[in-house]
């Protein structure tokens, strides 16, 4: 079981997952590669464009062509959901407006994951200000939460626990100018008791240091992925080397 697998390795090391998008993935054969040679403990793939479904499934072959790491789905959309992957988050995102993205989509995603037999790993997602608008922000219509009041990240991680989600997702977004602030990071690790997991704007390894640092479980890095590999494998390197 992935979520199993996780959990187990928490308990003595930070972990990195890469994270795919297979409309933008130009590489991602190479970007593989090097990412498992690193140490990424698994793969997430989706991203928020509608042509990635049609993508998916020839994505998650190349990965495991290659890779022995899991797969996890990361979707926007019921429709991003393959039979491929060896684990699917199945997200709601909390602070979205819209209620596409808080139950509707997985409504009726629900009946695909048990047809496809996919395990399932509940996830509350979360959406900061990060200086810019990326597309899961547009898409989804976020209240944006502030990086300078770390009680609302507070409270919605700790819902998300008490609704029996196995994991928060604090996210900044696809390109972040700004990551998720080193106090909401702190903050919500000292009151919740699931592992954290931060994204977005995430570039170097000493960025990625501060986070671990503050209490982040799980680094989930991305647009690094599409434009500097040197630099992934660099962060990769910093998150395996962490010592808890």
């Amino acid at each position: 079981m992935v979520l199993e697998e996780i959990t187990k390795k928490l308990n003595s090391e930070k972990l990195h997952f890469t994270l795919i998008d297979p409309d933008k993935q130009k590489n991602i054969e190479e970007v593989v590669r090097i990412a498992d040679n690193s140490g990424t403990d698994a793969f997430m793939v989706g991203g928020s464009s509608s042509t990635v479904i049609l993508k998916l499934d020839d994505t998650i072959r190349k990965i495991k062509e290659i890779s022995k790491k899991p797969v996890i789905l990361f979707p926007s959309s019921h429709a991003s959901i393959s039979r491929y992957a060896d684990a699917i988050f199945f997200m709601s995102l909390l602070n979205s407006r819209n209620t596409s993205y808080l139950i509707e989509e997985q409504v009726k995603g629900a009946p695909l994951v048990k047809a496809y037999n996919i395990e399932a790993i509940p996830m509350a997602y979360l959406i900061f200000e990060s200086g810019n608008t990326c597309a899961s922000q547009f898409v989804s219509d976020a209240k944006l939460l502030p990086n300078e009041k770390p009680e609302f990240a507070v409270a919605y991680s700790l819902a998300a626990q008490y609704l029996g989600m196995k994991l928060v997702y604090l996210e900044a977004g696809s390109g972040a100018k700004i990551p998720v602030s080193n106090k909401v990071i702190a903050a919500v690790k000292k009151n919740v008791e699931i592992p954290v997991v931060v994204g977005g704007g995430l570039r170097s390894k000493e960025v990625v240091r501060e986070k671990l640092s503050a209490g982040a479980d799980i680094i989930v890095t991305g647009t690094i992925n599409e434009n500097d590999l040197e630099k992934m494998a660099e962060i990769i390197g910093e998150i395996k080397s962490f010592k808890i």
